[in-house]
Protein backbone atom coordinates (compact mmCIF):
# COMPACT_ATOMS: atom_id res chain seq x y z
CA UNK A 1 0.00 0.00 0.00
CA UNK A 2 1.21 3.43 -0.86
CA UNK A 3 1.98 5.16 2.31
CA UNK A 4 0.03 8.99 2.34
CA UNK A 5 3.20 11.48 1.72
CA UNK A 6 3.08 14.27 4.89
CA UNK A 7 0.93 17.44 3.70
CA UNK A 8 2.91 21.03 3.07
CA UNK A 9 0.54 24.09 3.78
CA UNK A 10 2.00 27.31 2.09
CA UNK A 11 1.53 30.31 4.48
CA UNK A 12 1.43 34.04 3.70
CA UNK A 13 2.73 36.67 5.48
CA UNK A 14 -0.18 37.48 7.47
CA UNK A 15 -0.60 33.97 8.02
CA UNK A 16 2.38 33.67 9.86
CA UNK A 17 2.43 36.83 11.46
CA UNK A 18 -0.96 35.75 12.95
CA UNK A 19 0.83 32.61 14.50
CA UNK A 20 3.32 34.37 15.71
CA UNK A 21 1.42 37.03 17.36
CA UNK A 22 -0.55 33.86 19.54
CA UNK A 23 3.08 32.81 19.92
CA UNK A 24 3.99 36.46 21.96
CA UNK A 25 0.39 36.41 23.99
CA UNK A 26 1.84 32.54 24.83
CA UNK A 27 4.96 33.72 26.27
CA UNK A 28 3.58 36.85 27.79
CA UNK A 29 1.49 34.79 29.53
CA UNK A 30 -1.77 36.99 27.77
CA UNK A 31 -5.39 35.13 27.11
CA UNK A 32 -5.49 33.92 23.63
CA UNK A 33 -2.08 32.86 22.99
CA UNK A 34 -1.11 29.47 21.70
CA UNK A 35 2.49 27.54 20.59
CA UNK A 36 3.94 28.60 17.09
CA UNK A 37 3.43 25.82 15.03
CA UNK A 38 4.93 25.90 11.26
CA UNK A 39 5.97 22.19 10.88
CA UNK A 40 5.57 21.05 7.79
CA UNK A 41 4.38 24.72 6.13
CA UNK A 42 6.47 26.40 3.27
CA UNK A 43 7.64 29.88 4.08
CA UNK A 44 10.40 30.74 1.71
CA UNK A 45 11.36 34.50 1.41
CA UNK A 46 8.65 35.75 4.45
CA UNK A 47 9.92 38.15 7.12
CA UNK A 48 10.20 36.63 10.65
CA UNK A 49 13.23 38.88 11.64
CA UNK A 50 13.39 40.11 14.77
CA UNK A 51 10.47 37.55 15.59
CA UNK A 52 10.10 35.68 19.46
CA UNK A 53 9.55 32.32 18.65
CA UNK A 54 11.45 30.56 21.69
CA UNK A 55 10.24 26.57 21.63
CA UNK A 56 8.24 27.22 18.27
CA UNK A 57 7.89 24.27 16.46
CA UNK A 58 9.30 24.16 12.79
CA UNK A 59 10.40 20.57 12.38
CA UNK A 60 10.57 20.45 8.35
CA UNK A 61 9.57 23.70 7.74
CA UNK A 62 10.80 24.56 4.24
CA UNK A 63 11.88 28.75 4.32
CA UNK A 64 14.77 29.07 1.80
CA UNK A 65 15.36 32.35 1.53
CA UNK A 66 13.59 33.60 4.72
CA UNK A 67 14.50 36.50 6.67
CA UNK A 68 15.28 35.58 10.28
CA UNK A 69 17.50 37.43 11.33
CA UNK A 70 17.32 38.65 15.25
CA UNK A 71 14.83 36.19 15.64
CA UNK A 72 15.15 34.72 19.38
CA UNK A 73 14.35 30.42 18.66
CA UNK A 74 15.78 29.44 21.56
CA UNK A 75 15.22 26.04 21.85
CA UNK A 76 13.01 26.08 18.85
CA UNK A 77 12.44 22.86 17.09
CA UNK A 78 14.15 22.85 13.34
CA UNK A 79 14.11 19.63 12.70
CA UNK A 80 15.12 18.71 8.99
CA UNK A 81 13.90 22.21 8.70
CA UNK A 82 15.26 23.78 4.60
CA UNK A 83 16.91 26.77 5.68
CA UNK A 84 18.78 26.97 2.76
CA UNK A 85 20.11 30.74 1.89
CA UNK A 86 17.69 31.79 4.14
CA UNK A 87 19.03 35.04 6.75
CA UNK A 88 19.87 34.05 10.62
CA UNK A 89 22.10 36.72 11.62
CA UNK A 90 21.83 37.18 15.08
CA UNK A 91 19.40 34.95 15.60
CA UNK A 92 19.54 33.25 18.82
CA UNK A 93 19.35 29.86 18.75
CA UNK A 94 20.41 28.49 22.01
CA UNK A 95 19.87 25.11 22.51
CA UNK A 96 18.17 24.34 19.15
CA UNK A 97 17.44 21.19 17.92
CA UNK A 98 18.99 21.94 14.71
CA UNK A 99 19.19 17.73 13.72
CA UNK A 100 19.14 17.14 9.87
CA UNK A 101 18.47 20.95 9.27
CA UNK A 102 19.58 22.27 5.90
CA UNK A 103 21.69 25.51 6.12
CA UNK A 104 23.38 25.52 2.64
CA UNK A 105 24.18 29.16 1.82
CA UNK A 106 22.30 30.57 4.98
CA UNK A 107 23.89 33.54 6.83
CA UNK A 108 24.18 32.65 10.15
CA UNK A 109 26.32 35.92 10.95
CA UNK A 110 27.13 36.93 14.77
CA UNK A 111 24.26 34.02 15.87
CA UNK A 112 24.05 32.05 19.10
CA UNK A 113 24.21 28.33 18.39
CA UNK A 114 25.36 27.68 21.76
CA UNK A 115 24.74 24.06 22.68
CA UNK A 116 22.38 23.79 19.43
CA UNK A 117 22.18 20.37 18.07
CA UNK A 118 23.41 20.29 14.62
CA UNK A 119 23.83 16.36 14.40
CA UNK A 120 22.78 13.98 11.26
CA UNK A 121 18.70 13.64 11.11
CA UNK A 122 16.06 12.94 8.71
CA UNK A 123 12.36 13.05 9.17
CA UNK A 124 10.44 9.24 9.17
CA UNK A 125 6.98 8.46 8.67
CA UNK A 126 5.29 5.56 8.83
CA UNK A 127 5.05 3.50 5.97
CA UNK A 128 2.78 -0.38 5.70
CA UNK A 129 5.07 -1.74 3.41
CA UNK A 130 8.44 -0.39 4.48
CA UNK A 131 7.72 0.18 8.10
CA UNK A 132 9.57 3.58 8.50
CA UNK A 133 10.35 5.41 4.68
CA UNK A 134 12.70 8.56 5.43
CA UNK A 135 11.53 11.90 4.12
CA UNK A 136 14.22 13.91 2.81
CA UNK A 137 14.44 17.65 1.15
CA UNK A 138 16.76 18.01 -2.05
CA UNK A 139 19.66 18.46 -0.68
CA UNK A 140 20.81 16.06 2.31
CA UNK A 141 20.08 16.34 5.94
CA UNK A 142 22.30 17.64 7.97
CA UNK A 143 24.13 20.11 5.18
CA UNK A 144 25.64 23.03 5.93
CA UNK A 145 28.11 23.52 3.08
CA UNK A 146 28.86 27.54 1.82
CA UNK A 147 26.71 28.58 5.28
CA UNK A 148 27.93 31.45 6.82
CA UNK A 149 29.06 31.16 10.58
CA UNK A 150 31.42 34.28 10.87
CA UNK A 151 31.20 36.00 14.64
CA UNK A 152 28.67 32.88 15.54
CA UNK A 153 28.83 31.03 19.16
CA UNK A 154 28.97 28.16 18.64
CA UNK A 155 29.97 27.04 22.01
CA UNK A 156 28.55 22.94 22.99
CA UNK A 157 27.13 22.66 19.87
CA UNK A 158 26.72 19.69 18.54
CA UNK A 159 27.57 18.83 14.62
CA UNK A 160 29.07 15.58 14.64
CA UNK A 161 29.07 14.20 10.92
CA UNK A 162 27.80 17.59 9.40
CA UNK A 163 28.52 18.57 5.74
CA UNK A 164 30.09 21.92 5.98
CA UNK A 165 31.86 22.29 3.26
CA UNK A 166 33.54 25.63 1.73
CA UNK A 167 31.85 27.18 4.86
CA UNK A 168 33.27 30.29 7.05
CA UNK A 169 33.72 30.33 10.78
CA UNK A 170 35.37 33.15 11.03
CA UNK A 171 35.97 34.33 14.52
CA UNK A 172 33.50 32.07 15.44
CA UNK A 173 33.24 30.61 19.15
CA UNK A 174 33.53 27.23 19.69
CA UNK A 175 34.46 26.25 22.73
CA UNK A 176 33.56 22.34 23.74
CA UNK A 177 31.63 21.67 20.43
CA UNK A 178 32.01 18.63 18.99
CA UNK A 179 32.54 18.37 14.59
CA UNK A 180 33.52 14.74 14.61
CA UNK A 181 33.66 13.39 11.14
CA UNK A 182 32.33 16.81 10.11
CA UNK A 183 33.37 17.06 6.36
CA UNK A 184 35.10 21.08 6.41
CA UNK A 185 36.76 20.92 3.45
CA UNK A 186 37.63 24.11 2.18
CA UNK A 187 35.83 25.73 5.16
CA UNK A 188 37.50 28.83 6.97
CA UNK A 189 38.37 29.00 10.84
CA UNK A 190 40.81 32.09 11.18
CA UNK A 191 40.95 33.57 14.44
CA UNK A 192 38.17 31.01 15.85
CA UNK A 193 38.10 29.84 19.00
CA UNK A 194 38.09 25.65 19.07
CA UNK A 195 39.13 25.40 22.29
CA UNK A 196 38.56 21.74 23.70
CA UNK A 197 36.39 21.14 20.47
CA UNK A 198 36.40 17.50 19.45
CA UNK A 199 36.77 17.30 15.87
CA UNK A 200 38.57 13.11 15.56
CA UNK A 201 38.03 12.26 12.43
CA UNK A 202 37.13 15.23 10.93
CA UNK A 203 37.73 16.22 6.94
CA UNK A 204 39.72 19.57 7.41
CA UNK A 205 41.18 18.77 3.74
CA UNK A 206 42.45 22.72 3.02
CA UNK A 207 40.59 24.64 5.71
CA UNK A 208 41.97 28.22 6.68
CA UNK A 209 42.75 27.53 10.40
CA UNK A 210 45.17 30.32 10.87
CA UNK A 211 45.52 31.96 13.98
CA UNK A 212 43.01 29.80 15.59
CA UNK A 213 43.11 28.82 19.12
CA UNK A 214 43.71 24.81 19.34
CA UNK A 215 44.18 24.50 23.35
CA UNK A 216 42.87 21.10 23.90
CA UNK A 217 41.37 20.36 20.65
CA UNK A 218 41.05 16.94 19.34
CA UNK A 219 42.48 16.07 16.02
CA UNK A 220 42.92 12.31 16.26
CA UNK A 221 42.43 10.98 12.77
CA UNK A 222 41.65 14.03 11.58
CA UNK A 223 42.76 14.58 7.81
CA UNK A 224 44.70 17.92 7.41
CA UNK A 225 46.02 18.00 4.17
CA UNK A 226 46.00 21.13 2.59
CA UNK A 227 45.13 22.85 5.84
CA UNK A 228 47.21 26.19 7.15
CA UNK A 229 47.69 26.17 10.45
CA UNK A 230 50.15 29.21 10.50
CA UNK A 231 49.97 30.93 13.84
CA UNK A 232 47.48 28.69 15.57
CA UNK A 233 47.56 28.85 19.02
CA UNK A 234 48.22 24.97 20.14
CA UNK A 235 48.80 23.30 23.64
CA UNK A 236 52.03 24.51 25.16
CA UNK A 237 54.99 21.12 24.84
CA UNK A 238 54.83 19.00 28.06
CA UNK A 239 56.78 21.47 30.92
CA UNK A 240 56.73 24.71 29.63
CA UNK A 241 53.82 25.50 30.58
CA UNK A 242 53.25 24.52 34.10
CA UNK A 243 56.81 26.70 35.24
CA UNK A 244 58.41 23.64 36.90
CA UNK A 245 60.01 24.97 40.00
CA UNK A 246 57.97 28.28 40.37
CA UNK A 247 60.74 30.35 38.59
CA UNK A 248 58.68 31.94 36.55
CA UNK A 249 56.17 33.18 39.68
CA UNK A 250 59.26 33.53 41.62
CA UNK A 251 60.68 36.05 38.74
CA UNK A 252 56.81 38.25 39.02
CA UNK A 253 57.66 38.41 42.79
CA UNK A 254 60.84 40.00 42.23
CA UNK A 255 59.61 42.22 39.75
CA UNK A 256 56.69 42.87 41.71
CA UNK A 257 59.30 43.96 44.92
CA UNK A 258 61.28 45.78 42.81
CA UNK A 259 58.14 48.09 41.26
CA UNK A 260 56.48 48.59 45.21
CA UNK A 261 60.12 49.13 46.32
CA UNK A 262 61.42 51.64 43.75
CA UNK A 263 64.21 49.54 42.55
CA UNK A 264 65.43 49.04 45.85
CA UNK A 265 64.88 45.34 46.23
CA UNK A 266 64.08 42.55 43.70
CA UNK A 267 64.83 43.14 39.94
CA UNK A 268 62.90 44.00 36.71
CA UNK A 269 62.30 40.65 34.91
CA UNK A 270 61.18 40.13 31.39
CA UNK A 271 59.05 37.98 29.63
CA UNK A 272 59.51 38.36 25.92
CA UNK A 273 58.04 35.30 23.89
CA UNK A 274 57.29 33.31 26.89
CA UNK A 275 54.31 31.16 27.46
CA UNK A 276 52.83 32.14 30.80
CA UNK A 277 49.49 30.28 30.50
CA UNK A 278 50.44 28.54 33.62
CA UNK A 279 49.93 31.06 36.03
CA UNK A 280 46.43 31.22 35.75
CA UNK A 281 46.03 34.36 37.07
CA UNK A 282 48.34 37.80 37.92
CA UNK A 283 44.95 39.58 39.24
CA UNK A 284 45.68 42.96 41.24
CA UNK A 285 49.63 42.03 40.91
CA UNK A 286 51.69 44.99 40.33
CA UNK A 287 53.64 44.41 37.11
CA UNK A 288 54.62 48.43 36.26
CA UNK A 289 57.12 47.92 33.32
CA UNK A 290 56.44 44.52 33.09
CA UNK A 291 58.34 43.31 29.31
CA UNK A 292 56.59 40.37 27.82
CA UNK A 293 56.55 41.40 24.07
CA UNK A 294 55.01 38.63 22.01
CA UNK A 295 54.29 36.51 24.98
CA UNK A 296 50.82 34.50 25.32
CA UNK A 297 48.81 35.38 28.10
CA UNK A 298 45.85 33.54 26.23
CA UNK A 299 43.09 33.36 28.51
CA UNK A 300 44.28 34.84 31.87
CA UNK A 301 43.02 36.65 34.95
CA UNK A 302 44.74 39.94 34.83
CA UNK A 303 42.13 41.81 36.54
CA UNK A 304 43.45 44.81 38.49
CA UNK A 305 46.92 44.20 37.29
CA UNK A 306 48.95 47.44 37.48
CA UNK A 307 50.41 47.34 34.08
CA UNK A 308 51.56 51.04 34.09
CA UNK A 309 54.25 51.30 31.03
CA UNK A 310 54.21 47.65 30.10
CA UNK A 311 55.57 46.68 26.96
CA UNK A 312 53.27 43.92 25.57
CA UNK A 313 53.27 44.34 21.86
CA UNK A 314 52.51 41.23 19.48
CA UNK A 315 51.29 39.66 22.92
CA UNK A 316 48.59 37.21 22.36
CA UNK A 317 46.06 38.38 25.13
CA UNK A 318 42.67 37.06 23.36
CA UNK A 319 39.83 35.93 25.79
CA UNK A 320 42.28 37.68 29.09
CA UNK A 321 39.85 39.56 31.99
CA UNK A 322 42.03 43.02 32.08
CA UNK A 323 39.01 44.26 33.63
CA UNK A 324 40.33 47.56 35.70
CA UNK A 325 43.96 47.23 34.74
CA UNK A 326 46.21 49.59 34.93
CA UNK A 327 47.40 49.86 31.15
CA UNK A 328 48.49 53.89 31.20
CA UNK A 329 51.35 54.12 29.07
CA UNK A 330 51.44 51.21 27.93
CA UNK A 331 52.55 49.41 24.52
CA UNK A 332 49.90 47.18 22.75
CA UNK A 333 50.92 47.97 18.87
CA UNK A 334 50.22 44.13 17.32
CA UNK A 335 48.38 42.60 20.18
CA UNK A 336 45.69 40.34 19.86
CA UNK A 337 42.51 41.27 22.42
CA UNK A 338 40.16 39.45 20.58
CA UNK A 339 37.44 38.78 23.03
CA UNK A 340 39.58 40.10 26.10
CA UNK A 341 37.61 42.19 28.62
CA UNK A 342 38.70 45.56 29.45
CA UNK A 343 36.08 46.81 30.91
CA UNK A 344 36.54 49.99 32.98
CA UNK A 345 40.38 49.59 32.12
CA UNK A 346 42.80 52.66 32.19
CA UNK A 347 44.41 52.56 28.89
CA UNK A 348 45.04 56.44 28.90
CA UNK A 349 48.65 58.48 28.70
CA UNK A 350 50.96 58.20 31.60
CA UNK A 351 51.84 61.39 33.12
CA UNK A 352 56.01 61.46 33.61
CA UNK A 353 58.05 64.04 35.32
CA UNK A 354 58.03 67.97 33.93
CA UNK A 355 54.27 67.12 32.90
CA UNK A 356 54.97 65.22 29.87
CA UNK A 357 52.41 62.29 28.37
CA UNK A 358 53.59 58.82 27.32
CA UNK A 359 50.26 57.82 25.70
CA UNK A 360 49.68 54.37 25.23
CA UNK A 361 49.40 52.09 22.32
CA UNK A 362 47.20 50.01 20.48
CA UNK A 363 48.15 50.73 16.99
CA UNK A 364 47.63 48.16 14.76
CA UNK A 365 46.15 45.92 17.61
CA UNK A 366 43.38 43.39 16.59
CA UNK A 367 40.16 44.14 18.96
CA UNK A 368 37.70 42.20 17.71
CA UNK A 369 34.48 41.97 19.83
CA UNK A 370 36.82 43.00 23.09
CA UNK A 371 34.20 44.49 25.94
CA UNK A 372 36.01 48.46 26.22
CA UNK A 373 32.82 49.26 28.28
CA UNK A 374 33.98 52.64 30.70
CA UNK A 375 37.58 52.02 29.47
CA UNK A 376 40.16 55.70 29.35
CA UNK A 377 41.23 55.54 25.94
CA UNK A 378 42.39 59.73 26.49
CA UNK A 379 45.41 60.48 24.10
CA UNK A 380 45.13 56.15 22.65
CA UNK A 381 47.77 56.01 19.80
CA UNK A 382 45.77 53.28 17.60
CA UNK A 383 46.07 53.95 14.46
CA UNK A 384 45.56 50.52 11.77
CA UNK A 385 43.86 49.13 15.20
CA UNK A 386 40.85 46.77 14.80
CA UNK A 387 37.52 47.32 16.63
CA UNK A 388 34.96 45.39 14.64
CA UNK A 389 32.62 44.53 17.09
CA UNK A 390 33.87 45.83 19.95
CA UNK A 391 31.40 47.45 22.96
CA UNK A 392 33.06 50.76 23.71
CA UNK A 393 30.32 52.50 25.41
CA UNK A 394 30.88 54.99 27.80
CA UNK A 395 34.64 54.84 26.74
CA UNK A 396 36.70 57.98 27.16
CA UNK A 397 38.27 59.12 23.58
CA UNK A 398 39.15 62.56 24.30
CA UNK A 399 42.14 63.23 22.06
CA UNK A 400 42.72 60.02 21.34
CA UNK A 401 43.89 58.92 17.30
CA UNK A 402 42.33 56.26 15.50
CA UNK A 403 43.23 56.66 12.12
CA UNK A 404 42.75 53.73 9.52
CA UNK A 405 41.07 51.75 12.47
CA UNK A 406 37.66 49.48 11.95
CA UNK A 407 34.75 49.49 13.68
CA UNK A 408 32.83 47.76 11.74
CA UNK A 409 30.11 46.67 13.94
CA UNK A 410 31.44 48.16 16.51
CA UNK A 411 29.19 50.41 19.98
CA UNK A 412 31.40 53.19 19.50
CA UNK A 413 30.84 56.28 21.81
CA UNK A 414 28.51 58.93 20.39
CA UNK A 415 31.16 61.69 21.46
CA UNK A 416 34.07 59.91 19.26
CA UNK A 417 33.72 62.38 16.03
CA UNK A 418 33.92 65.49 18.09
CA UNK A 419 36.20 64.44 20.65
CA UNK A 420 39.13 62.35 19.03
CA UNK A 421 41.95 64.02 17.44
CA UNK A 422 42.04 62.17 14.48
CA UNK A 423 39.60 60.04 12.57
CA UNK A 424 41.18 60.12 8.95
CA UNK A 425 40.84 56.71 7.26
CA UNK A 426 38.56 55.19 9.84
CA UNK A 427 36.58 52.12 7.98
CA UNK A 428 32.68 51.59 9.02
CA UNK A 429 32.51 54.17 11.82
CA UNK A 430 29.15 55.68 10.51
CA UNK A 431 27.82 52.01 11.02
CA UNK A 432 28.99 51.87 14.61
Amino acid sequence: MTRTPIQYRTLTQAQADEICRKHDFLMSGRMGGARANFSYTVLNGLNLSGRHLADADLTGAVMEGANLSGANLTRAVLYAADLRQANLAGAVLHRADMRGAILRGADLTGADLSQADLREGAIAQADREKGLAILTHEQRPGEASMANFARANLSQTRMSGVVAQSSDFSDAVLIGARLTRANLRNSRFPGANLEGADMSGADLTDADLRDTVLIGTRMDLARLNGADMSGALRDAPPGEVADPGGETARALDLHARWCETGGQQGAPSTFDGKDLRGLRTLARRNLTALQARGAILYGLDMEGAELQGAKLANADLRMTSLRGADLRGADLSGAKLNNADLREARIGPLLLPNDRLLAASLAAAVMRYADLSGADLRHIEAAGADFSFARMHGCDVRRGKFSGACFTGARAPATIRSEAADLSGVVDLSAA
